[in-house]
């Protein structure tokens, strides 16, 4: 009997097309009776436990070697985060404390606990925690595993190409399976930014999370398509949208083989106009591909995920490591660094910030950096110094106001006053700069502009204060659009305030990597534009495409229109006319 077709639609991860069998991975729910102990059997409870402890953290940091020769050690640190799960005192004390006061097995007490753990954080508004449930998910069944003598089923061992659909990926399942054996990831949760979706990109997998029904409705062996770009899932596919995505997965292919050839051109449009083409990093690792892509730059290191997945606080020696790889790796191209950008999405737990209310809008960035000049001065004294070692420039994150920037500035004249003394070596002409994410900085640029070398438009940040929109708060994320004239407008205001006071101006968000809006940014006199290493040469192929007097005029009837969605029909158009190839993977 001939199957149905069926149609799924998820979150698009990561492009490109795969098609092939499903292979569905066992979600592993562990149901354990409850087990009561007497109470000369606690000490051996607890010796059992602390044996499995440390059975896990070798089990883990065999994976974490095996992850860093495969794939680097920024792949690998992942595994850190296990780590201080399973070294964690008060989860610890907390299962010790349970098998003696309610005399359960240590396997019943640590699936009560980590249950308890899962369901709190998969509650909080934090959109970084919330995709940390996974991790937590994935120690604890290896702990219990251990506990229990249970092996689990792995990607490890897979003989044939298949499409892994599963509930969710953990880490230890991406970090064991053999990318020449999976062809594509589908899961029924994650967002664009959990581990399967990063993963996939790395990669360069086609990926589609948060389906909810994938496992549901698909079986093992069925026959699917995987189209990472669209986030669609074709189970049992018609012949005629067989030949269709065949026909598709070889002109992506092609498409991606001709991008390839622009790596070693000039970033530049038609009639000769130079613009720069960063890329975004967050570990010092994640140089290798920017190098691999040719970026002119990096134009920002998000330096607070450093921060991340550790005890204590970074040491001043190891920020100027890590600042001083990027550094070399990169010379004689330039390295801009952020400083700290605690808050909002980012979370770390052991600088004991405080939950709050409207975290976006709250002690973050810039504010937290003037509050705390310890931590401050501390990283900033390792940006300088690595500065000796490469083309390094500085930038503040969430400057609201010219008080802020001339705060900042003061504490950097500081640190230097404080390395002449010491007589150690940095750049005497370091070029510092300034996000501009909030509205009165954009309306203030103009005063802003006289304090610094350089503005970068975070517009992340930008959109959502402009429009007043949480963007990690899916019930409104229809309501965030890049595409909006208010955007638009701030972005214009901004590059002629920096332009009119001799500064150059780049953007830095997402918006930055997206081809719909690429023709108008240009038009709109952005010198530099900085994204995903993945981006960069869909980017490079339409700014090539075009000259820049014609991205002028296309600009100056864009900032006419009244609605995103005019925008964004009006910039479909122009791009099919200059670029088709491009267009029609955003149909």
């Amino acid at each position: 009997m001939k199957l149905k077709e069926m149609i799924l639609k998820g979150i698009p991860a990561a492009p490109g097309i795969s098609i092939g069998t499903a292979y569905l991975l066992d979600s592993e729910e562990f149901v354990i009776p409850r087990r009561k102990i007497k109470k000369e059997d606690v000490p051996l409870e607890i010796e059992r436990f602390n044996k499995c402890l440390a059975k896990t953290r070798k089990e883990l940091l065999e994976i974490k070697g095996k992850i860093a020769d495969e794939m680097g050690s920024e792949h690998a640190e992942i595994f850190s985060a296990h780590l201080l799960v399973i070294e964690d005192p008060i989860l610890i004390n907390d299962v010790i404390s349970r098998i003696e006061k309610d005399l359960q097995a240590v396997e019943t007490v640590f699936l009560d606990i980590m249950k308890r753990y899962i369901d709190v954080l998969s509650k909080t508004n934090d959109e970084y925690l919330r995709e940390r449930v996974s991790d937590i998910n994935d120690v604890g069944k290896r702990v219990l595993r251990n506990l229990l003598g249970t092996k689990q089923e792995t990607l490890e061992t897979l003989k044939e190409k298949v499409i892994v659909v599963a509930y969710d990926l953990s880490p230890s399942d991406t970090a064991l399976m053999h990318k020449r054996n999976v062809l594509a990831l589908v899961t029924d949760i994650g967002g664009r930014t959990s581990h399967t979706a990063i993963m996939a990109k790395s990669l360069e997998i086609p990926a589609v999370v948060g389906l909810e029904v994938a496992t549901a409705r698909i079986k093992n062996g069925d026959f699917l398509i995987v189209d990472g770009a669209h986030g669609q899932v074709l189970v049992n596919p018609t012949q005629e949208n067989l030949k269709k995505y065949e026909l598709e997965q070889r002109k992506f292919l092609a498409f991606e083989r001709d991008l390839d050839a622009l790596k070693e051109l000039p970033c530049q449009t038609l009639d000769g106009k130079r613009i720069i083409l960063a890329a975004n990093i967050e570990m010092p690792e994640d140089v290798k591909s920017v190098l691999e892509h040719k970026a002119d730059a990096v134009g920002l290191y998000r330096t607070e995920y450093f921060y991340m997945n550790r005890k204590g606080l970074p040491t001043e020696e190891e920020h100027y490591a890590a600042c001083k790889y990027v550094a070399e790796k990169m010379y004689p191209r330039p390295v801009v660094v952020r400083t700290l950008d605690l808050g909002g999405d980012k979370f770390l737990s052991n600088l004991h910030v405080p939950r709050e209310m409207n975290p976006f809008m709250g002690w973050r960035a810039i504010r937290f950096c003037l509050a705390r000049p310890d931590i401050f001065k501390t990283q900033l004294s390792a940006i300088l110094r690595a500065s000796a070692h490469g083309k390094i420039k500085i930038m503040y994150p969430l400057i609201s106001g010219l008080d802020e920037l001339k705060r900042a500035n003061s504490m950097l004249e500081e640190v230097k006053d404080d390395l002449r003394k010491k007589n150690i070596k940095f750049d005497e002409k370091i070029e510092v700069g300034a996000m501009i994410e909030v509205p009165s900085a954009a309306m203030t640029s103009d005063i802003l502009a006289k304090e610094v070398n350089f503005f970068s438009i975070g517009t992340n940040d930008l959109i959502q204060y402009s429009l007043a929109v949480d963007r990690v708060n899916e019930k409104i994320a229809y309501l965030y659009e890049p595409a909006h004239p208010a955007v638009l407008r701030f972005i214009k205001t901004i590059i002629d305030n920096g332009h009119a006071n001799n500064i150059w101006v780049g953007l830095c968000g997402e918006m930055a990597g997206d081809v719909l809006l690429t023709i108008i940014l240009v038009g709109l006199g952005l010198d530099h534009f900085s994204m995903s290493p993945v981006n960069m040469l869909e980017v490079k192929r339409l700014i090539r495409a075009i000259s820049f007097k014609k991205a002028e005029k296309i600009a100056e009837k864009t900032l006419k229109l009244a609605t995103a969605a005019e925008v964004e029909a009006f910039a479909r158009e122009k791009l099919k006319e200059v670029a088709p190839d491009l267009a029609m993977g955003l149909d």
